[in-house]
C-alpha cells in the first residue's frame, strides 16, 4: 500500500469522525436543552405525586414523608463535599424563616456521612429539618427525578404531594422564591 493511498484512508477516517463528532454534538446539545427546560418546571397537566421515604435525622429519629403532608415542600439532595451545596445552604435558611409561617419546609437531605453534616449544619445555624439520605439518598434523589445523581438537586412539592418543579445545580434564594410563591 503506497503512503498516497494511506494518506487518503488516513484523511477519510478523519472526515468521518469530524461529521460524526458533529451530529453527535448536535444531538446532545438538543436533548441538553431539552433536559434543562424540563428541569424548570414539571408538566402540572399530569403532575408526579411525590414518591415516599423514611429517613433519619441528625438525632436518629424517623422522620417520614407524610409528616409533611398538606405543606409546601422544597427538597434537597446535598453533600458537605459539594461547593455548590454549601453556598445555597444560607439562601435556605433565610427561605425557611421567610415563609415557614406559611405552610412552606426545606428538607435538606445529606448523600454524606452523619459527622460531615453534623460538623457542618451546626456552625451554620441551619434551621430546617436535616435528614441522612447517605447511599438510600441517591436512590431516593433518583425516583425524584435525579437520572444524573448531580448535586445539589432540590425538588419543589405543591399542598398536594405533587412534584411541581425540580432543579440541579445552585440555587439562589429569588430563583427558590419564584417556585414557592405561587404554590403558598
Amino acid at each position: 500500500m503506497s503512503k498516497l493511498t494511506q494518506g487518503l484512508i488516513i484523511a477519510g477516517i478523519a472526515i468521518v469522525g469530524l461529521v460524526g463528532g458533529f451530529f453527535l454534538n448536535q444531538y446532545l446539545n438538543e436533548n441538553q436543552a431539552s433536559t434543562i427546560q424540563a428541569q424548570r418546571k414539571v408538566d402540572i397537566s399530569t403532575p408526579e405525586i411525590r414518591p415516599d421515604f423514611a429517613l433519619k435525622d441528625l438525632e436518629d429519629k424517623i422522620h417520614n414523608a407524610k409528616e409533611w403532608d398538606g405543606k409546601v415542600l422544597m427538597i434537597n439532595f446535598w453533600a458537605t463535599w459539594c461547593p455548590p451545596c454549601r453556598r445555597e445552604i444560607p439562601a435556605f435558611i433565610e427561605l425557611q424563616d421567610a415563609y415557614q409561617e406559611k405552610g412552606f419546609e426545606i428538607i435538606g437531605i445529606a448523600i454524606d456521612s452523619k459527622q460531615s453534616v453534623i460538623d457542618f449544619v451546626d456552625p451554620m445555624g441551619v434551621n430546617y429539618t436535616m435528614l441522612m439520605g447517605e447511599d438510600e439518598g441517591i436512590s431516593l434523589s433518583q425516583a425524584y427525578g435525579n437520572r444524573l445523581g448531580v448535586l445539589p438537586y432540590t425538588v419543589f412539592v405543591d399542598r398536594k404531594g405533587r412534584i411541581i418543579s425540580t432543579h440541579r445545580n445552585e440555587m439562589s434564594f429569588k430563583m427558590a422564591e419564584e417556585i414557592i410563591k405561587p404554590l403558598l
